[in-house]
């Protein structure tokens, strides 16, 4: 493997462990913690807020450190650092002491989405596919996370979900270092040239572009961590006696007296996310295909029509309308980072992407009390519904976007 292909591999293994580490707790809280510390679902979410905080704002200064000083140094930063912080999280004996585990996880995870992406944005060429590729990635550590620590609540506990991740991510960023250590080194980007920013009359158009980006960066991060961090607990109340067809059909479970449930939802999670992660690669061939505006417009509608089908469904159906929305959830990943790696000048790019996942993970944080708020009402059914219209605020939105994208001088010259 050449020195190109194991960097894009290390960046893309980056990517799943960033959202396998912010997303361990979910299956934790749901399968284990609630019971062995007799502690609510709902109530355990506000203790992953923090993190979620987290996730968000520390991803501007994140990029902008790296714009300022190296992005690969960043990138090792964020490997030892999360693992570091995960393996401490997993001697926690409170629920407050976990709460403090999973902000620091979060202050570290926050580095890679502005940091990584803004590498492979510039790096390579064909942009909408390696976006895609890189997303599927993470969409794996998504998935990863609920049959990984289904998993290992079964067969080690819940300290050790936390503990074995965290020393293989340390692994991988000492192997990081020691493919670019002679490119972590201090690198002072000259601004780019007077002028070079939007044509002027380009610009109002471009500002608009903006606007919508932001608007659905939001309201599709809604979508996103609702579907992600409740899909466990969705699972183990809507799929049961799937579940346990599943168990009888595996013969580590014949003998077990329906102790290993947690690998079974955990599987079923997993394939879930795994098929549903499939369709960025579908997405990131459309986007340099056919451009952003008409491929976002189906995703939205696939969100909106899967969404309001599931109230009320159980095993069987449940499972296939999970997979359907979760398609159109995977799918929308990949389109707005496309279209600010578009748009966005290369020297800042970091930073504008940092911009972009402080709107995105600030709303992934206030998600979880809108989960646990639902949730604790009204159950999982009108969160569906919650979820539905917020992607019919998407496909309005997505509506406004022009057939071609502004792109300022800058970031022309920058990908040239």
């Amino acid at each position: 493997m050449t020195r190109d292909r194991l960097h894009f591999l290390l960046l893309n293994i980056g990517h799943f462990l960033d959202h396998l580490f912010t997303l361990i707790f979910a299956t934790v809280a749901a399968l284990a913690l609630h019971r062995e510390w007799n502690v609510g679902y709902a109530e355990l979410l506000t203790y992953a807020t923090p993190g979620f905080f987290a996730f968000g704002v520390f991803a501007l200064p994140a990029g902008w450190i790296a714009d300022r000083w190296s992005r690969d140094g960043m990138m090792c930063v964020f490997f030892i650092g999360i693992g570091l912080a995960s393996i401490v999280t997993g001697f926690a004996q409170t629920p407050l002491q976990i709460g403090i585990g999973l902000f620091v996880i979060g202050m570290f995870a926050a580095i890679y989405h502005p940091v990584g992406l803004a590498i492979v944005t510039m790096k390579w060429r064909n942009m909408g596919m390696r976006i895609a590729a890189n997303g599927v990635w993470g969409n794996l550590g998504v998935a990863c996370a609920a049959l990984i620590t289904g998993f290992l609540i079964d067969n080690g506990g819940w300290r050790l979900a936390f503990m074995l991740p965290g020393a293989f991510s340390i692994a991988m960023g000492l192997a990081y270092w020691s493919l670019r250590h002679e490119d972590i080194r201090v690198d002072h980007k000259t601004p780019p040239p007077a002028g070079s920013e939007a044509n002027p009359p380009n610009r109002s158009l471009l500002m608009r572009v903006s606007a919508i980006v932001f608007l659905t960066t939001a309201v599709s991060s809604i979508i996103f961590q609702s579907t992600t961090f409740a899909l466990p607990k969705i699972l183990d109340e809507r799929v049961q006696g799937l579940a346990a067809q599943l168990s009888a059909w595996t013969e580590s479970i014949a003998n077990a007296d329906n102790s290993d449930v947690a690998t079974a939802i955990g599987s079923l999670a997993f394939i879930v996310f795994a098929v549903a992660s499939m369709a960025q690669l579908i997405v990131g061939a459309m986007l340099d295909r056919f451009g952003p505006r008409r491929v976002f417009m189906v995703v939205a509608a696939i969100q909106l029509v899967f969404f309001s089908l599931m109230p009320g469904l159980a095993d069987g159906l449940a499972f296939a309308v999970a997979l359907g929305f979760m398609l159109g959830a995977f799918g929308q990943i990949p389109i707005n980072d496309y279209m600010i790696g578009k748009m966005a000048s290369g020297p800042f790019r970091a930073r504008v992407y940092g911009v972009r996942y402080v709107v995105s993970f600030s709303v992934l944080a206030v998600s979880l009390p809108l989960i646990a708020f639902v949730y604790s009402n009204w159950g999982f059914d009108v969160l569906f519904y919650i979820l539905a219209t917020a992607a019919l605020v998407i496909f309005a939105a997505v509506a406004a976007l022009p057939k071609r994208l502004p792109v300022p001088q800058a970031a022309k010259a920058a990908a040239e």
